[in-house]
This record gives structure tokens, sequence and C-alpha cells, in this order.
């Protein structure tokens, strides 16, 4: 099995072309696995495997063709973004390969700030622990001043963001779950609510870190959340919640989306609590079993 896997979201959800470039020039160097696009957020989520050196090779390339391709001034996207290759995890797909993860994601790291020329900043297991958000906080224009303010220095590249692609978050992470919850019409408020209930900031669930947007190519609200720890928030309790704080506000769910891939064992749980099969687990799936 392939130790790694890379999940950038690229700032590109309408152009079919230039997703399509991207998707190309990652899957020359590594396995591509998935690619997710959605208009609204105007973006793509690329799912692909390798290891150190392959992943490595494809980062570098796909984001060369995101910065030659995508200009982040004509830009318009309901997902907050400080670049074109906006953030750029690194995952160990076992847990004893974390080092590993961690070390891929420091070089890719470095070479996209000393080859391409674009401002890079470490997040997650490489970054004090901060996450995307510390640095998509006020978008491109705020991150710049809080540079020139000194509040913050880029870990590699130059201290000034690039004027059409802007800069790029590194890190390395345990592997998570993107999903979304789609409500029924285009309540934002409601929708901003909910994600707020959910959240584990605000007291929610554990690793869960929610937005409520809304999505006027699509028609309706979304809560966009990233599980980070499936494990301790299982994806049908949290979905129950949202359905249960959408019914108290008189709002119906129009439906989920899952955005790249999912462990099994998050399958695994929640199809088990929902068929009420005590002691369910991956020891019970077939093709698992087969591939031992």
């Amino acid at each position: 099995m392939l130790p790694l896997e890379s999940v950038p979201n690229f700032s590109e959800g309408r152009d079919s072309l230039v997703i399509a470039d991207i998707g190309t020039e990652l899957a020359r160097f590594a396995k591509l696995l998935d690619v997710h696009s959605d208009a609204d957020h105007n973006r793509s989520v690329y799912t692909f495997a390798g290891d150190e050196e392959q992943i490595v090779d494809a980062l570098l390339a796909g984001i060369a063709v995101a910065q030659e391709r995508i200009d982040l001034r004509e830009h318009a996207g309901v997902h907050p973004r400080i670049g074109v290759a906006d953030v750029v995890p690194v995952v160990a797909i076992r847990r004893e390969d974390g080092e590993l993860a961690r070390e891929t994601a420091r070089i890719a790291a470095q070479r996209i700030g000393e080859e391409l020329g674009l401002p890079v900043f470490l997040y997650g297991e490489i970054g004090e622990g901060r996450g995307p958000a510390f640095f998509r906080r006020g978008g491109p224009e705020e991150l710049q001043r809080r540079i020139d303010a000194g509040e913050l220095t880029p870990d590699f590249g130059p201290r000034q963001l690039h004027p059409s692609a802007g800069g790029v978050i590194v890190g390395a992470r345990r592997p998570l779950i993107a999903f979304n919850v789609n409500l029924a019409n285009a309540d934002v408020e409601a929708a901003r609510a909910i994600a707020c209930t959910i959240r584990e900031r605000n007291g929610g669930f554990p690793g869960v870190r929610a937005l409520g947007l809304d999505l006027p190519r699509a028609g309706h609200a979304q809560i966009s959340m990233n599980v980070e720890d499936w494990e301790a928030a299982a994806l049908h309790d949290i979905v129950a919640a949202i359905e249960r704080e959408a019914a108290a506000r008189g709002v119906e769910l129009a439906g989920a989306e899952l955005v790249g891939l999912m462990p099994a064992g998050a399958a695994i749980a929640a199809a088990g609590a929902l068929l009420r099969i005590q002691g369910f687990d991956a020891s019970h799936i077939l093709e698992l079993r087969l591939l031992e």
C-alpha cells in the first residue's frame, strides 16, 4: 500500500480545462484517486497517493499549473482562501507513517517556496498546531498586512504574497472527512446557526470545523465541515444533530455531500449504527478481509 496521500485544495471550481490540466499534472507523478469540484465554492479538491518523492513532485507540478492558469485577483467563491493552491495537506494513511508525512510536507513546503517563489505557511502538526483558518482570516489583504506588521512570517519563500497566486498553506495531518450537509432552501442564517452548534470551538463535536455558507448557484445553503477525528465524532451522530437543529428552525435537509474520500472505518461505523448491528467493525467487511 502506498504510504501517503495528499489532498490539495485549488481555487478553481468552474473552468473545466484548468481543473483537468491540474489533475493531469498530478497524475503524471502520483496515483490520482479523486477530483471534487464545486462552482459555488469555486474550489477543487484532489486526492492522490504515492511515496514521499511522488507526493512532492506531484504537488510541485500541480501548483505550477495553478500558478500559471489561475488569477486570485479575479477569483470569486464562497470558500475562504489565500492562494490559488490554498491548502496543501500531506496525510499519513497509517499512523506509523506520521513522521514520514511531516517530513514530506516540510520538503514540499521548502521546494514550493524556493522553486515556485510562493510564500509558504506551515500548519497543523508541523505548524505549531495552527489551522488554515488562522492564515485565511481577513483574506489575502489582511494576511499581507500581518506579514508587513511583523505579526507572522512565511516559513519558506518571499515575504510578499504573489500578486495573482497568493500564498500556500502546507501541513501534515491524519485523515479527515470533508463533509457537507445541504439545507432545502437558501437560509444561510440557519446554516450559520447550526454550524455554530456542532463545531468544536462552540462546544459541539470534538474535531469538527464548520461553516454556514450560501450557495447561490446551487440555490441552497450549506453546512460545510471538516471532521478531523471521525472516531471521536461519528458522521451519523453529526448528521442526526444537524437534522434536529434544522427541524427546530423549520428547515429541512436536502442531502449530504462527501468531498474527496473517507476512511472505510467511518462508513462502517455509520452502517453499523444505522443497522443497529452490535460489534460491527472492519472485520465484518468481506472486501477488507480479502485484502488482509
